[in-house]
């Protein structure tokens, strides 16, 4: 069975090659240009993939327009950024095949110093337990690397295209009644500066995006 993989990309030119040569066989991966100025289409598309362009800027945006643009029966979502290594995406996707879970996050596992600076490790704790309190789904960490069946995506009807998207995601599959589950999947430091970690600003920013997701699913 054919996978689609997602990469919402802005600027990662240099992570592109490390990450799309560790695609599995039978991944696909959709490379959802956000925006770049670095060529970033252009090194994914020199690679294999497949370029989607999504003008509209914004994490979310950029998913949503990957998410559409897939076509296989199991759609994974991970950062183009180099930081999860594609090599592990059997981890999330399995479940998902095999009909144990409806979505699987990857919870990370810091490999490398200096992968998850402590504001934005302090950040996801504090929404993952606000989610936890909300749904009751056990999960301690919101992370980037995920998987589900693409019509069960889509009929969630996700809404926001900010850094909401991935919260909304889950909190729209667990009031749907589905399985979600997570999965360790190693966490190292990303290739070049972070738009949202990597400053307290950029984190602030997408915690008040969730936030604003928490109380519009309500």
């Amino acid at each position: 069975m054919d996978i689609d993989v997602v990469l919402p990309c802005l600027n990662e030119a240099d992570a592109l090659a490390w990450v799309l040569e560790r695609v599995p066989d039978g991944y696909r991966a959709i490379v959802v240009d956000n925006g770049s100025t670095d060529g970033s289409a252009a090194v994914a598309a020199r690679l294999g993939a497949t370029v989607v362009g999504e003008p509209r800027r914004g994490f979310g945006a950029a998913c949503h327009a990957g998410l559409l643009a897939a076509r296989g029966d199991v759609v994974c979502f991970m950062d183009a950024d180099a930081s999860l290594d594609p090599r592990q995406l059997p981890r999330v996707a399995g479940p998902v095949l095999d009909g144990r879970a409806d979505l699987v996050l990857g919870r990370r596992v810091v490999k490398e110093a200096g992968a998850w600076p402590p504001h934005a490790r302090l950040a996801n704790a504090v929404l993952a337990r606000l989610m936890r309190r909300r749904t009751g789904v056990p999960l301690r960490d919101l992370g980037p690397m995920r998987a589900a069946r693409r019509a069960d995506l889509l009929a969630l009807e996700l809404r926001d295209r900010r850094f909401g998207y991935p919260l909304e995601m889950v909190l729209r599959a667990a009031a749907a009644g589905w399985v979600v589950a997570e999965t360790e999947v190693d966490y190292r430091a990303r290739a070049g500066r972070s738009k949202v970690t990597g400053t307290v600003r950029g984190t602030a920013r997408a915690i008040g995006d969730m936030r604003r997701v928490i109380r519009e699913t309500a």
